[in-house]
């Protein structure tokens, strides 16, 4: 079953990956035979769409036979240019609109930080509203990088901790526990990072986290707690992550060495290029220190790289969102079916009251 994006605002790049699958209309599914996701997509405008395609397909090949209903939403506060203000306003709805609007559960991405502590960020209080409203309203919400650490800094207080460098490539991990939302995964489960700073395992732990996956390299790689109604699923990582985003961030890093926006020379991500294609990016770096200014990017070897890439996590990413699924449907079939019992107990007294009147 395709996933469905509600409002009538489907981005025209999800219509082209389709394929010219046919829509199918919101008012044509039943309540009870779907799942609502609402994705709160908080990605500079840089990375915006492509985000927004990452989520689709990724819970386009989750969702199996299973009906997604998606919304999507954007956090107030956050940077945009005239560009990204016009897809917001064409394709995304405002938060007074989630507040009045159901929803199973709820994804929120990260966003680029600016400021050393997330409470100073501009966005903060539009996003510590949308954490305390998925207690009390969703069964569940999954929060990847940084709204993960935004969400137990604010729940719980666990500071997240600087890393001496940006924690960037894709790593392994090992399950901790045994849980549902790891279950059923073949192979080695392994996941992007892309990061400048971690929470750690025993600070989670402290404060009642359940470890699910943690990587020797890379730390915690997700971790659960139930909060009020809500189960809250985090990704230090980011499983959504298509074949080329490390490349195009590890690119756009390099541009801004280049352009003096920062000092260093960025690592190269970690698990993700092949020997080639490493060779290739060494011989760059060489190019790129001796000669630091921005017309050396053209010599960057994109064509090259792109070739050899593959998205090798895509199997356990689907497996670990197609869990996640199968846990909020599931949470919302008890309801209707205890619901549904409700009215047959209700309607039972009723005609008992009749019949001794």
């Amino acid at each position: 079953m395709p996933l469905i994006i509600e409002g009538a605002r489907v981005p025209p790049r999800w219509l082209q990956e389709r394929n010219s699958r046919p829509l199918i209309s919101p008012d044509a599914v039943r309540e009870e035979e779907c799942v609502r996701l609402a994705l709160i997509n908080n990605m500079p405008d840089a990375a915006l769409e492509d985000t927004e395609l990452q989520f689709f397909d990724l819970l386009d090949v989750a969702s199996g036979d299973a009906v997604v209903l998606l919304k999507l939403y954007s956090l107030t506060g956050i940077p945009r240019t005239d560009r990204g203000l016009r897809h917001l306003n064409s394709f995304y709805f405002g938060l007074d609109e989630l507040w009045n609007s159901p929803a199973d559960g709820i994804i929120v991405t990260g966003t680029e930080p600016r400021q050393p502590c997330l409470k100073d960020e501009p966005y903060w209080s539009s996003l510590t509203n949308v954490l305390d409203w998925a207690e009390r309203n969703t069964i569940s919400t999954a929060l990847s990088c940084l709204a993960a650490h935004a969400s137990v800094l604010h729940c719980d207080g666990i500071n997240r901790h600087r890393l001496p460098d940006k924690q960037f490539g894709v790593f392994d991990s090992a399950r901790a526990c045994d849980h549902p939302l790891t279950s059923r995964i073949a192979g080695r489960i392994r996941f992007p990072h892309s990061r400048w700073n971690e929470v750690r395992a025993n600070e989670l732990a402290s404060c009642g986290y359940t470890i699910l996956t943690q990587s020797a390299a890379a730390g915690v790689d997700s971790f659960v707690k139930k909060k009020k109604k809500s189960l809250f699923v985090y990704f230090q990582g980011h499983p959504e992550y298509g074949a080329l985003t490390l490349l195009k961030e590890y690119r756009r890093d390099i541009k801004r060495f280049l352009g003096c926006e920062r000092e260093t020379f960025p690592t190269m991500p970690l698990g993700y290029f092949d020997h080639a294609a490493t060779k290739l990016l060494k011989d760059f770096q060489e190019a790129g220190l001796s000669n630091r200014r921005q017309e050396t990017l053209a010599l960057f070897p994109e064509a090259a790289l792109v070739r050899g890439l593959q998205n090798t996590w895509r199997s356990a990413a689907a497996s670990v969102y197609r869990n996640w699924l199968e846990y909020v449907a599931s949470k919302k079939a008890e309801t209707f079916s205890f619901a549904a019992m409700s009215r047959a107990g209700r309607v039972r007294s009723t005609v008992a009251s009749g019949d001794r009147a």
